[in-house]
Formats: C-alpha cells, structure tokens, sequence
C-alpha cells in the first residue's frame, strides 16, 4: 500500500491533525503533479527516513471540498501546482510550490540547534 494517501473531504482534518503530515495540492489535469507524486511514491517506498510524516495528495479540481477551501482562504493565492504544506498537529509551518525529494527532505529535516 502506498504511503501517499489520497484526501478529500471525508479525511482532511485527520491528516492534518497528525503529528507531522505533508500536504500535496494537485489537479487531475497537471502533469508536473502526477511526476511528483511519482517521484514521492518511489520515495516512500525505498527510503525509511520519513517514517514518522503521513503523506496525503489533494485534488483540488474533484468535488467535496467545499469546507478544506473554506477553511483555508489561502488558497485563492496559490498559482504554481504541486503545491506541498508541512502540518505539525493541525498547525501549517511550511508551505513551498513545485516537486523534488531533496527539497522536501531538506524543508522536514530539524533546525539545526
């Protein structure tokens, strides 16, 4: 079973109420989010470094998800897809536009003390 869950309206909430989670915002029609999560799901799959995330993709463009817009007006802003937000315990700390494990890995590692 892969470890990029699909959200909608029914499990949004639970995601991003988890100790860490990563958010991915997608459409159906995007190309450079269906190589992302691609790229993520092989990821996933090969390297346990992030076990402790949950991981969950959205797309916007599929019906339910009235109250996840509503609740996040932020989103009227958001031009560039993917688009990826770190949550810790329903609070958003990180929020960048595009793909790449590296960049990801980089964004979930600790600050250094």
């Amino acid at each position: 079973m892969s470890r990029l869950e699909i959200i909608d309206g029914s499990n949004w909430r639970e995601l991003l109420a988890a100790p860490r989670a990563v958010l991915i915002l997608a459409k159906t029609t995007c190309a450079a989010c269906a190589a992302w999560s691609e790229e993520l799901t092989a990821f996933l799959d090969a390297d346990p470094r992030l076990a402790d995330v949950r991981f969950g993709k959205m797309y916007l463009d599929r019906p339910g998800l009235i109250d996840f817009k509503r609740g996040n007006p932020w989103l009227a802003e958001v031009e560039d897809l993917p688009f990826n937000l770190l949550y810790e315990h329903g609070e958003r700390r990180k929020s960048w536009p595009g793909g790449g494990v590296e960049r990801l890995v980089d964004r979930l590692a600790p600050p250094p003390e």
